[in-house]
């Protein structure tokens, strides 16, 4: 007997699905990174919306579906050169976002990432320490979607997306429910903080993550602020007027979080000589041309060799393309070509070793909790020197070619950060994949298609959002009202370091400190494990660092409160602990989605608040932590089973 035919999966309907998803995504995730520095995970909206349209046109399977969010998340996902763009306009190199050179350098960034990924996959996904929340989280959503028959299941993801809607709508909407709450104690110029987030969401991904990483998330958010920022603050020249809470906070924005970021650095250099030998392996064997008695199951088959190898010449062609008619307009033939060469280097040489960064810390804790940016500042610091030492050849001579050599490194940044972005969520979309049985080369497919369809959007989006507001220091036009220009704290961050390092202005000792407490972390982590008595993840720990606490400090409570509710239950499986945690991160995702693009529509940051112009923060934040309270206790009473039933 013949066997049965795979159920549909990449189809013309899907893409185009995908490509719509896209443009809200997209456009949503760049205005509220350039607002807040922050963007909304778009893996669950997209899965959820997708498996919505493709039951209203009929016909659609489970594999369709993920398909379909693994186009529009991708393309999402993208959204994240916001941290790099911009700053070309606020160092002066750009008065506007060039379609072609933002565009297609955009896709072509975001498409070596997918490429890097596909390695990748093969050692990650099967790796039992890393969770990937978001990924089996997605892929309980399109089970229950697919199974109409497994009515707990669906009803404990609606229970939970329900709460997650309600408490997301109610907090970052109408503002009557705080988003979290802080206590501050101060002695001298000291500032001790103990912060706690009320996302539904975070708290769902740390059940996901688990006890190990929720544990070593508070270890470094409690190290930073009750320890490193206490004593900074005796050392650091106080600002005359400044209160020590605001002086803590300075102080964790402007050094202890580069203590994080050099953490974070050493840690991903480890796990990727960790997964050195396995990782090698994974690619000779994706490279070679398999024996026809040996060829792979269908839900283990990645792009061709020659695929891979056609898709990695053509994208590094374009990339230096990009990256030449950049640096051309700008200085003389050999220093254009020298730049062009040194930037092809940089993503083809450490392109795999970050995108295994991401992937491990998307893995370990999520893609919306995972510091990208703390990979994308160290991404930054490694071009800058790289140029710093070219032009110490004597090519950028002057005050000009010091001026593009900061631009070219912003420049070619947008790719590095695009395949770094791109590689930290894709790994939570295969993921999805595996678990619900997909073919990986037709998600690797539909991740170049994302790729493509995001990037298509980001220019336009980008010169709408500068050309009606501006951004903050830089403003298109005379005469424009600055109090509504755009923060954009990431690339203003960007260039302060690029810019930092080319006038010899960046303090060093910070990232130092980091790396050396991320070696300490290391050989106590390797002790711990060799022991037997658990283990605390050193990229853990640089996250905890370099997050705000409150973040840290509510996944850490997710993942006790799952250790506890398993204990009570006699280490039981708990899937439907699974589906609950699963609906409060697509309750709060989808609920960021429809308020960005509000924001986005009304150009405010919050349209549809109730809270009075005159009342302060306490009421709604013990309001928050009342709700916050009461869902954590619903949370564990949803999934205590009592002996004997």
């Amino acid at each position: 007997m013949a066997p049965h035919p795979p159920p549909r999966e990449l189809t013309w309907r899907g893409m185009v699905i995908g490509a719509l998803i896209t443009v809200v995504f997209t456009a949503s995730n760049v205005y509220l990174g350039l607002r807040i520095g922050l963007t909304v995970a778009t893996s669950i909206p997209a899965a959820v919306i997708s498996m919505a349209a493709l039951r209203l046109l009929g016909g659609g399977t489970i594999l369709e579906n993920n398909l379909v969010q693994t186009q529009a998340s991708a393309a999402g996902t993208l959204a994240c050169v916001f941290a790099s763009l911009p700053a070309l306009v606020m160092a002066g190199a750009w008065r506007h976002f060039p379609y072609l050179q933002t565009a297609v350098l955009t896709a072509a960034g975001g498409m070596t990432g997918v490429l890097f990924t596909i390695p990748l996959r093969r050692v990650m996904l099967a790796d039992p320490a890393l969770p990937f929340p978001e990924g089996v989280a997605a892929a309980e959503i399109l089970r229950a979607g697919a199974n109409r028959e497994n009515t707990g299941s669906i009803r404990a993801l609606l229970h939970g997306g329900g709460l997650a809607a309600l408490l997301t709508f109610a907090s970052a909407g109408l503002r009557v429910l705080g988003d979290g709450i802080s206590a501050t104690a101060t002695w001298g110029l000291s500032a001790f903080r103990l912060s706690l987030g009320f996302s539904p969401a975070l708290l769902g991904a740390g059940y996901l993550v688990g006890l190990p990483g929720g544990i070593a998330m508070v270890a470094g958010a409690v190290l930073t602020w009750e320890v490193a920022i206490p004593v900074m603050a005796q050392i650091v020249p106080h600002p005359a007027g400044m209160e020590a809470g605001d002086f803590a906070t300075l102080i964790w924005k402007d050094k202890a979080r580069f203590i994080g970021a050099g953490l974070i650095g050493v840690a991903a250099i480890w796990t990727v000589l960790r997964m050195g030998r396995p990782l090698l392996y994974s690619v000779r064997a994706l490279l070679a041309r398999p024996a026809a008695h040996l060829r792979p199951e269908r839900t283990e088959t990645d792009l061709s060799p020659r695929a891979i190898r056609t898709v990695a010449a053509l994208v590094m062609v374009v990339i230096g393309g990009m990256f030449y008619l950049f640096a051309a307009g700008r200085v003389a033939p050999l220093p254009a070509l020298a730049a062009t060469l040194a930037g092809l280097a940089w993503c083809a040489v450490l392109g795999l070793p970050m995108a295994a960064a991401c992937g491990y810390m998307a893995g370990l804790v999520g893609s919306s909790s995972s510091p990208i940016s703390g990979v994308t500042i160290l991404a930054a610091i490694g071009l800058s020197c790289l140029f710093v030492l070219v032009r110490a050849t004597g090519l950028f001579a002057g005050a000009q070619g010091q001026h593009f050599a900061i631009a070219f490194c912003l420049y070619a940044l947008t790719a590095v950060t695009a395949s770094a972005a791109i590689a930290n969520d894709n790994l939570q979309d295969l993921k999805t994949g595996r678990l619900v049985g997909a073919t990986p080369w037709k998600q690797e497919a539909a991740l170049l298609i994302g790729c493509v369809s995001g990037a298509m959007i980001i220019p336009p989006v980008l010169n709408v959002l500068y050309q009606t507001y501006g951004f903050v220091g830089t403003m298109p036009r005379a005469g424009m009202d600055a109090t509504q220009a755009l923060a954009a704290p990431q690339p203003a961050l960007m260039l302060m370091i690029t810019s930092g390092i080319f006038l010899h202005q960046l303090d060093w000792s910070m990232l130092l400190l980091g790396a050396g407490a991320g070696c300490v972390l290391i050989g106590l982590d390797t002790a711990l494990r060799r022991a037997g008595r658990g283990a605390l993840p050193p990229l853990a720990v640089g996250i905890g660092i370099y997050l705000p606490m409150g973040i840290s400090m509510t996944l850490a409570t997710g993942a006790i409160l799952g250790h506890v509710v398993t204990r009570l239950n006699r280490g039981a499986p708990g899937h439907r602990g699974t589906m609950l945690a699963s609906g409060l991160i697509v309750g709060e995702s989808l609920t960021g989605v429809v308020l960005a693009c509000l924001s986005a529509l009304s150009g405010r940051d919050a349209p549809l608040s109730l809270l009075p112009p005159g009342m302060g923060a306490m009421v709604p934040q013990l309001a928050g932590l009342a709700a916050f309270g009461a869902l954590c206790l619903w949370f564990c009473r949803a999934q205590y089973r009592p002996h004997g039933r």
